[in-house]
Order: C-alpha cells, then structure tokens, then sequence
C-alpha cells in the first residue's frame, strides 16, 4: 500500500512528504532523514524516555494530563518538536535539500525568504497555533503548548513575536495551498504513525470516571519541565550515528523509529535513576551508615514521613550533627512517597562538593551497588577530583565535543555536527552524553555546587534543560545561610520553580536567621499555589535547636510541621576573648599580627593546635608569615583560594589528615600546629582546633567558624586549651563609642551587622556562650533589627549603618531581577509565553553564568608557568616546550594543577591580556585556559598589579588595596 493510499493523500502531497527533509545529508550521517523520519525518531526517543528514565512522579503529571495515556502524549509532544521546518524558511538552507523540495513542487521567492529569517522553532510554534485551532482544540491547551514547540532551542518567545513574524507576504512560512497542505500533512501524518487518530484526539482531556477531575493545564514549572525533556528527546534523536537518514518515504515507519531508539538508548548507556524507591525501613541509618540514629535524625525521618504532600523541609542542627546523613535518608523517604527518581546535592563550593561526592556515592552503594556509578560530579574544578576521575578512565577528554548542542539555524553552513564521536565502552560513571554543558543536571543523581541551582533561577537559553534535571528529583541544598541577599534572589526564585513543580525540597543549615526562614518558605509556597506572593503568618517558630520546618501546600491551604530535638552532644561552654586590633597599623597590620603571635605562644606553651581565620587572604599571608617567624614554619600551615588547584589539594589534605577526626585514616594529631586560612575553612571543613582566632564577621558565620572548634571526641587537649575559647580581633572596641573595624571586612560584610555582631562579642569578652544551645538567640539578637543590641553610645552610628545597609541590600536585590528567570509581577502566570522575553543574549558560559548568580564578582582562572629564554616549563619546573606544545598525560595533570583563581579586580585586565599559549591550541582542556607566565625574580604585571607566586604563601599581589569582594577566600 502506498503512502497516499494509507493516508488517502493526492499524490503530490504524498511527494511533497517524500522531499521535505529534516536533516541534510551532511548532517545525518551521508543520507538524507526526511522530516518525517526525524519527527518519528524523536518520538521513539521519547518512548525510551518514558521507560527508562523519567521519574514517577513526570509520568503521573503526564498521565493526569492527557486521560492517562501520558506515554503516547509524550511522544507526540517531543516527535512534533520539529514541525516547523515544514517552511520555505528551513528548507532552503541546505541546497541539494532545497533543490529536491521545488521538484516536489514546493516553491518560494528566494530572495525574499532569504532577507527574512525566520527560525524553524519559531515557525513551529506558529504553525502549531494554526493547526490546533483548526482541529478544535481549547484555547488554554494551545496556550501552554506551543512555547514548548517555539522554545525548543532554548529561548522561549512571546506570542507578539510570532505574530510579528509573518511578514514577507507570507514566503517565509510557505504562502499557497500546496505549502498549506504539506504542513497539515506533515502533522497529521506524523501525528496518526505515533498512535493518536488524528491531532483533534490528541488534546489533553479529562478521564471522566474520575471523581476529582486533574486540572486542565500543567502548571508554569511543569511546563518547563515538559520543554527540557521535547530539547533532550531532540538532541538524542539528532545523533546521526545512531538514527542515519533515510531519504525514500516507503522506508519510513513508527517500529523502525522504535528500532533506532532502542539500540541508541543501549549504545548511549542513558538510564535513569532509582525508578520506583521502596520507603526505608525503621532501621535505615544502620543499613545506610552503621550508626543508630540521633534523636534530631530521627525527627528530620519522623517529618518526612508525615508530610501530607511534596513540600519545603529544613533542617536546622549544629555543626556536626549529622545533618547531611538525615537529609539522605529524608530524601529516601521524600522520593519513595513522592515519585521522585534521583537527588540533586548543592553545596556552598566547589571544595565542599568533593568531599560531598564521596559521601552520595557511599549512601547510595548501600540502596543499590549499581546506582553509585550514576553520580554526577558538577563543577569547574571536577578535572582534579581523583574519584571522579577514576570513574571516568579517561573518557571524558572533551565531552562538549562529543556531544555538541543542536541548532540548526545556525549550524547550517557555520557549525560542526553534533555527536561526531564514538560511544563509550560501559563503566561504572554516569554515560558520556550527561557529561556535555548544560546536561550535567539531567543525570540521575547529581553532586555539585548550588549554582547549579542557581542557574536554573536564570533568564538564559536552554535553561529548560536545567529545570528537567531538576523536576523529578529531591533537591538537597546545605549551607544555605551562606547565600547572600543578591544569590539569594535566585534562591528564593529556584524555590518558586520548585515548588510549583511539587519537588520535595531539603534545606540545611546550622545558622539560619529567622527572617531567611520565613523567606525561604515563602518562596516555595507562593511556588506552589502558582501565586506573587504568600501570607506565612502562620508559619510556627522552632522551639528549640535542633529543629526541623516542614511547609507544603494542600488543597490550597498550607500545613506546617515544626518540631525541635535534643541534640546529640552537650553544649561546649566556650571563652569568649577580645584581641583589639592595634588601629592605624598599616596595611600589612604588623603590630596586630604580633600580638597575635604572643597570645597563640601563651595558649600553645604546653602545646595544642590553633585555627586562625582571617577575612582576606592578604591578610592571612602575612599573618602566617609573622608566625612562621615565631614558631619556625614546621608548626605553621596556610591555606587559602589563591592557592593552585595542586598546592589548596594537598594543603587541604594534609590539615584534614592531621586536625581531622581521630582514628581511621588520620595521621597523629601534631604536639602544636596553628593553622592559617581564610573563609574557606568556615563551613564543611572538617577540622578540630584547641583554640579559634578569628577576625570579626556576622554573628552566624562566627558561629560557623565555631564549629571547627573541639570538634571530634577522643581528642586529647593539653590544659591550657582545655576549655575551647574563641579570640575574636579584627575591630578595636572603644567604650561607649563605636569601635574601629577592619575597613576590608566592612567592604566584604557591611558595618551595620558587624557592629552588631560586636556589641555581643564585647558584652561577652571574659565571659561564655554555651553552644549550640545559644546559636539562635545569638542569630535572632543580631539579625532580629531590635535597637538595644547595641549600647547606647553606638546607636547613632548603628542607625546610619542600617540605613546604608537596607539601602545596598535592595539595590543588591534590585539588580538580579534582570537575570531572573521569572520578570517581577508575572510568577502567577499561566504559560511560558516570553518566558525569555529581555534575556541575556545568546549561551552564557560556565564562568560568566557564576558572575550572574554571584552578584558580578567574576574571577578570572590561569594557569601559571614559567618562562624563560628557551621556553617555557610548568610551575614546577617540568619542560613544555617553546610554544607550550610538550602535552602528555603526566604533564597536562601538572599543568592544570597549577590553575589559581585570581582577585577580581585583575579579572577584566587578565581577560583583556592573557591568552593559552600557543601549544596549546588543540587540546581540549587547555586551549580555552588563560596562561599567566612568570619569570625568574621578576613578578608578572597583570593591568597594574604585580603578581608572583610562593610556594608557602601562594598567589602574592602587590600594587593596590585588598578587593572588596563579597568574599575574602
């Protein structure tokens, strides 16, 4: 039977069928994929989809949606993606394509087409909105779906822009009846293969059995949920390695689509996660990390567990509680009650995500050996994460190679294909094509930082990719206190996204202020009842400390459930002691540093081990070298950002070895050791000092750096360091007056809470806080804006410092609104219609993305190497060659072990100078790398800064004053 007998088509259709291609002969594989073709394998792409990967709780949403048919509607939805290249305006931009569409008899004017670009997405959409009202369909169901057809290559327009595009006298999108009817063809056609009668049968209906009818559109979040998946569903079935085309109609079908798809899902190695998860039994904490659990671990579970429905929990618990194994296994409990299929773990950096990584991996290998090889590890420095690596064996060499993006507009004629590589043996590691840009969220289960998130939160192309990798798991955020009010606009917009979605949500943090609490839950709320705001008046306040908060919508009404515990260790009564920093110093602060140096040889005379934080890394540079002067550099280690990748590893090594938990694989705990740092030693740095110095912050991130404090049990202290005592200088007390403050850490955390923060640590000094037990009356006291914190002497000063300060924090938040994901006014809109309306031009990089999301402070990355007459050679010492080229493996690894990240004020003069060295144009991890060479006792000028690099004390900058990043690390 023919083509035109089975559809009962003319016989011109049915050649107008046979010529409109879908992708060109040189990018698919030497033969021609008709459209038809292209729209079918991405439908059988979508099937896999369906069985292997998406998360019960996407299938439920789908099944609800379309009359529990989610499957075949899925398909449909992804397969007809690509409708729009059924126009004058696609099919001309191959020639041997085009030439094959006019001898159909499909015709166009050239010249007018050509002047008037019209993209293929948009042209779908378009065409979409013709078609569906045609064959009955509701308005509201064709306003929801035709962005994700217009949107699917990453930007989402407004439906003002497709009507502005019918210009031309129509050439453009196909003027006539035989363009007319080709298009209808192309739909129906496709549309009738996949399974439905014809495209009236496709809308979304109601099941009419049921006796509470599903609502009649997916929510916003869903609907950009569904948009990720159609992109994924199209990139897959782009792979001209494993869908080749085929250019005669005859050979065209739906089981041979079916077949490709299968055989690609296997030779991709794509799977999804845990699928349907079993709740955990009573005695999880003991299957999962050998220990009973604690009595806040078991109210985290015991919450969980009632939860009427996905909601926002947080958990609230000291340093070393246990918080990360309870959001585990709450995450357990969430997903197996909810749907969920995988986690997304979001730590504060990039150092802490590591140690994170292994953790996940553990706790998964004890669910199911087989799920620990699915873990994705997200961040810039992944590169030199060994255990990372190790899962790889050297696969991932260039995976944004392998696996490139799809936009065809573009790529015709400027671009390279995609999927141009080989697929990779199976291993024990997430597949290769996750590991591309813009796909790590979409593994099954992935570690990394909460940027991450944060980028999701963010008005830029293919963000709908970072939604679907989100949507469909349980998202676990630690640290969370740490974002400041610009992140946390994206945030608290995240949690919006999220909570429409009805993803399970699990925050943690030791030090939370009320008021962010109450933020948070509002943002997840508003999220979920689709609405600009949310009253949380009602929302309870823990009692005690530990506790937990959980917030989720039902029928509209939120429910809270709210609860403390006690806490597994006893309080620590810690000294507190004020070491008033010497004012007028200058700027290396000798005097202050010798004081210093005096008090720690007064602690430490019998010995003991000592954790100095300082808030810049300047700072911390001399400080280390005036007690290496004292105490000989044996005795002193240093530890900051400005490190390379190689020398931050291993300093950071071998100070867990040697100040991390007794036993196991520590080395012997040092007679006396002080240890040097800046902020980065500040949360999931697990170290236990005798005695803290540290320069004056906010009240929770000094609460946080107690915490590194008298850690570990089992510790033996020497007397003077029995009691944990925490000396806090950086700012000189005056009395009644206000005192004198680091300008450097007012320009990193504003004067208003650090005044605050001093007016309790004066009224403490020679005295204690018992904690954790005051930890939230610490917080609440500084954060809770009441005016007799401070004496009355400083309340002047204090008020004017409020001032300034609401004032930048609104400003701050006022300038993320440009790069939100959702404009300010429309979170209870209905669709994705100019989602992307006013967004960032183009693909933002990694780095530029982390600018956004981390109010511009953008550091530029190098690599430092050496340079002489001959050459050059890495930073330690190993020969690279006139131009760089002497790449092997050994070497590379040493190369990019000397990557450091630069202060911000060089990043625009080092983006601006420094370029890869010439050798290293081809290899794909160097070649985007920026080399900063230096020679011999001559510092490198970077714009006006001089720049050298000391083994001991890192990255040293000379020739201007200390940044005023928001961090000093």
């Amino acid at each position: 039977m023919t083509w035109h007998e089975a559809f009962g088509y003319e016989p011109v259709v049915t050649r107008h069928l046979g010529a409109l291609w879908g992708k060109s002969r040189q990018k698919a594989g030497g033969r021609t994929n008709l459209l038809v073709s292209h729209l079918l394998d991405t439908a059988a792409v979508a099937e896999q989809l369906w069985d292997n990967y998406l998360a019960p709780s996407t299938k439920r949403a789908l099944n609800t949606l379309s009359g529990d048919r989610g499957r075949l509607f899925f398909a449909w939805l992804c397969g007809i993606h690509d409708c729009g290249k059924a126009t004058p305006a696609f099919q001309r931009v191959d020639a041997e394509g085009a030439a094959a569409v006019r001898r159909a008899g499909l015709s166009w004017n050239e010249s007018v087409v050509q002047r008037a670009r019209w993209r293929h997405d948009k042209a779908g959409g378009t065409l979409l909105r013709r078609l569906l009202r045609e064959a009955g369909w509701e308005p509201e169901q064709i306003d929801w779906l035709w962005p994700l057809i217009a949107g699917h290559h990453g930007t989402v327009p407004s439906v003002g822009v497709l009507e502005g595009l019918r210009t031309a006298r129509g050439e453009p999108q196909g003027r006539g009846p035989d363009w007319a009817r080709a298009q209808a063809a192309v739909v129906e056609v496709f549309t009738r293969l996949v399974g439905f009668a014809d495209l009236a049968d496709v809308q979304p209906r109601r099941v009419p059995s049921r006796a509470v009818q599903p609502r009649r559109v997916p929510s916003r979040a869903v609907q950009l949920q569904f948009s990720g998946l159609v992109v994924m569903a199209d990139w897959i079935a782009s792979d001209e390695r494993h869908f080749p085309g085929i250019d005669d109609l005859a050979d065209v079908s739906m089981p041979g689509a079916r077949d490709r798809a299968v055989k690609a899902w296997g030779r991709l190695g794509l799977r999804g996660g845990w699928a349907q998860l079993d709740s955990p039994p009573a005695d999880v904490f003991t299957r999962r990390f050998d220990q009973d659990a604690r009595p806040s671990q078991d109210v985290v579970v015991g919450v969980a567990r009632r939860m009427p429905g996905p909601g926002l929990l947080i958990v609230e618990a000291p340093m070393g509680e246990g918080k990360t194994k309870a959001a585990l296994v709450a995450a357990e409990v969430l997903a197996a009650r909810f749907g969920a299929d995988g986690v997304f773990v979001g730590m504060p950096t990039q150092a802490t995500s590591d140690p994170m990584f292994s953790h996940v991996r553990a706790w998964l290998t004890r669910i199911d050996p087989g799920l620990a090889g699915q873990v994705a590890l997200l961040h810039g420095k992944r590169m030199f994460n060994k255990e990372w690596q190790a899962l790889l064996d050297g696969v991932e060499a260039d995976p944004d190679g392998f696996f490139a993006g799809i936009d065809e507009d573009d790529l015709y004629g400027m671009g390279d294909s995609p999927f141009q590589q080989g697929g990779a043996a199976e291993r024990q590691a997430p597949a290769d094509w996750f590991l591309g840009r813009k796909r790590g969220l979409l593994s099954p289960f992935v570690v990394g930082t909460i940027d991450q998130l944060l980028f999701a939160a963010t008005r830029t192309k293919h963000v709908m990719l970072r939604a679907a990798g989100l949507m469909g798991k349980v998202v676990v955020l630690d640290e969370v206190h740490a974002a400041d009010v610009y992140m946390s606009q994206f945030l608290l917009e995240g949690l919006r996204w999220l909570g429409q979605a009805r993803v399970p949500v699990v925050l943690l943090s030791a030090t939370l202020p009320p008021g962010q609490r109450r933020d948070l839950v509002s943002a997840y709320l508003a999220g979920a009842a689709s609405a600009e705001e949310f009253d949380t008046g009602a929302l309870p306040r823990p009692r005690g400390y530990p506790s937990v908060t959980a917030a989720c919508l039902v029928e509209g009404e939120a429910v809270y459930d709210v609860h403390d515990a006690r806490q597994w260790r006893p309080d620590l009564d810690v000294l507190v002691t004020v070491l008033p920093e010497v004012l007028d110093d200058g700027p290396g602060g000798e005097s202050g540093a010798v004081a210093l140096a005096d008090l720690l040889g007064d602690r430490l005379a019998q010995g003991g081990c000592a954790l100095v934080i300082r808030n810049t890394v300047s700072r911390a540079q001399h400080t280390y070298r005036v007690l290496c002067e004292r105490f000989g550099e044996v005795q002193v280690r240093l530890l900051h950002g400005r490190m390379t990748a190689h020398d931050r590893a291993e300093g950071t090594q071998e100070c867990l070895q040697a100040l991390g938990p007794p036993g196991g694989n520590a080395a012997r705990r040092p007679e006396r050791l002080i240890l040097v740092a800046t902020q980065l030693a500040e949360q999931s740095f697990d170290v236990d000092a005798d005695v803290l110095v540290t320069d004056l912050t906010t009240i929770d991130l000094l609460l946080q750096r107690l915490g590194r404090m008298h850690r570990h049990d089992g510790v033996t202290r020497p007397a003077r360091v029995h009691r944990p005592e925490v000396i806090v200088t950086g700012f000189a007390p005056r009395g009644e007056t206000a005192p004198w403050i680091l300008p450097e850490s007012e320009g990193i955390y504003g004067r208003y809470l650090l005044l605050r923060t001093a007016a309790l640590v004066d009224a403490a000094d020679g005295g204690g806080w018992s904690v954790p037990s005051e930890v939230p009356h610490l917080v609440e006291r500084v954060y809770g804006g009441s005016s007799e914190v401070v004496p009355v002497g400083w309340r002047a000063e204090e008020q004017q410092a409020r001032q300034d300060w609401a004032a930048q924090q609104e400003e701050r938040a006022r300038s993320a609104e440009h790069f939100l994901l959702t404009r300010a006014g429309e979170h209870a809109k209905a669709t994705l219609d100019g989602l992307h309306y006013g967004a960032a031009p183009g693909s933002l990089a990694e780095h530029k993305l982390e600018a956004v999301v981390r109010d511009g402070q953008r550091s530029a990355e190098v690599i430092l190497v050496r340079q002489d007459q001959r050459g050059y050679r890495t930073l330690a010492g190993r020969w690279l060659g006139v131009n760089g080229e002497v790449l092997a493996d050994e070497v590379v690894e040493e190369v990019l072990g000397a990557t450091v990240r630069l202060p911000s004020k060089l990043t625009e003069a080092a983006e601006r100078a420094l370029a890869p060295l010439d050798g290293w144009a081809g290899h794909p991890w160097l070649r985007h790398s920026r080399a900063l060479p230096l020679q011999a006792d001559v510092p490198a000028m970077v714009g006006q800064y001089q720049v050298r690099y000391e083994e001991k004390l890192g990255l040293i900058v000379d020739g201007g004053s200390e940044g005023l990043s928001r961090r000093g690390t």
